[in-house]
């Protein structure tokens, strides 16, 4: 990892899904039909595994099996002390720092139960630097950024949320413990953009920091 990131040690890190009005909006009426049949009432987490942790300037293995992945470019809020039953108003005591992160996907049309074989491919959550949360004055206003060979294909931000930080905290921590070292990203937005082999992916947020990946082919590997 990244000199500046500290690896969490026993810790988790957890994808959010579907906490991005855009990108909730977008799916119209599927969110009302089977299984679920309503949209979302409570916070939709999915976890990285240790394969896929990676740092900016490792190589990000395209599968064969596919020809693009997915840019998840996202917010990862690193919980510094145990976070159980938070308030709004403590959520943020709760939170060491902040860093860049890819939630890389292999594209799919289904978003229900998000499985294991497209969001958790060896290598496809590259990390940034650690950035300590004093020195993010507001991270529900950052904008955020994605660059594919050199030239921005997105240009967002981390508002719009369904949840904002504290109350993604909050809603979470109602139902589980998050201890430090834990990594909780926000979600990717809507319109998450695709890159191939042999492209470069750099994801720029506001005050947090820049993260570089270039992706290969898995037979060149």
């Amino acid at each position: 990892m990244s000199n500046n990131f500290q690896p969490p040690i026993g810790g988790t890190i957890y994808g959010t899904l579907l906490n991005h009005r855009e990108a909730l909006a977008a799916l119209g009426d599927q969110v009302n039909v089977a299984p679920y049949k309503a949209p979302p009432k409570a916070p939709i987490l999915y976890i990285k595994p240790r394969n896929t942790w990676a740092q900016s300037g490792d190589a990000v293995v395209v599968p064969s099996d596919t020809l693009e992945l997915q840019m998840g470019a996202t917010l990862g809020l690193v919980i510094g002390s145990t976070a159980c039953k938070l308030t709004a108003a403590n959520a943020l005591n709760h939170v060491a720092g902040f860093v860049v992160m890819n939630d890389i996907s292999v594209p799919r049309d289904s978003f229900y139960r998000p499985s294991m074989r497209f969001k958790c491919r060896d290598g496809s959550c590259p990390m940034g630097a650690y950035v300590p949360r004093d020195a993010v004055a507001n991270p529900d206003a950052l904008a955020v950024t994605v660059a594919i060979d050199g030239v921005a294909v997105q240009h967002t931000d981390t508002g719009g949320r369904v949840r904002s930080v504290a109350q993604l905290l909050v809603d979470v921590t109602e139902f589980m413990t998050l201890h430090p070292g834990d990594i909780l990203s926000i979600g990717v937005a809507a319109h998450a953009p695709l890159a191939r082999a042999g492209q470069h992916v750099t994801i720029t947020i506001e005050g947090v920091g820049q993260l570089d990946n270039v992706l290969v082919a898995e037979e060149s590997v």
